[in-house]
């Protein structure tokens, strides 16, 4: 079973459009353990209107908090305590996608990072970055506190409008693959996230 977990540098980046077209060029199962904040909806509805995966390939969250927060903030308010045991990996038939809940060092609880819970989990971590100012600093720092934790990077996914310098150096410096650049899609649906995904991203 091939098991990627998408993060991102950020919250709002475009990584679960991302995963929604990951999952559906791999013909995948998707997860998002952690959903905090529901209105109007979550980005498990979101995939399934994106990846064109069937009803039973997205899978439900282990928490969906209905406070848009930081999961430790909005477990708190929401007054559910998020426990490691019930964030195990689901057993598929198949590649599964995960999509981690803001950017890596967000909190899940006082003492576990989005960082911690992709290391304990060991598998494959693609990271999508904007291609804006900022993201150099932001991309590279991301990847550092994911290595110093144990994870494995296996790409960097860059979302947005062209930035050649910011394209190049990001990966040459953290010595992470870069899969390519999915473009701002305006509208996106399922058949043209799945035609840009295909003539942009290379699978890791």
């Amino acid at each position: 079973m091939t098991t990627l977990i998408v993060t991102g540098t950020d919250t709002g980046i475009g990584k679960t459009v991302f995963a929604a077209g990951l999952a559906g060029a791999l013909g995948a199962y998707y997860w998002k353990p952690i959903q905090a904040g529901v209105d109007p909806e979550g980005d498990k509805e979101t995939v399934a209107a994106l990846s064109g995966l069937p009803a039973g390939r997205i899978l439900p969250e282990a928490f969906r908090l209905a406070t848009p927060a930081s999961p430790h903030l909005a477990a708190r308010i929401d007054g559910v305590r998020i426990s490691l045991d019930r964030l195990t990996l689901p057993q598929v038939d198949g590649p599964l996608v995960v999509e981690g809940a803001g950017g890596v060092l967000v909190p899940i609880s006082e003492n576990l990072l989005m960082a911690d819970l992709f290391a304990y989990w060991n598998r494959p971590v693609i990271l999508c970055a904007r291609t804006e100012l900022g993201t150099i600093n932001h991309s590279l720092l991301s990847i550092e506190a994911l290595r110093a934790r144990g994870a494995t990077v296996v790409g960097i996914a860059f979302i947005g409008d062209a930035h050649e310098e910011n394209e190049r150096i990001i990966p040459q410096i953290a010595g992470v693959p870069s899969l390519g650049r999915l473009p701002i899609i305006d509208p996106v649906d399922a058949p043209s996230l799945a035609k840009a995904f295909a003539a942009h991203i290379q699978l890791p």
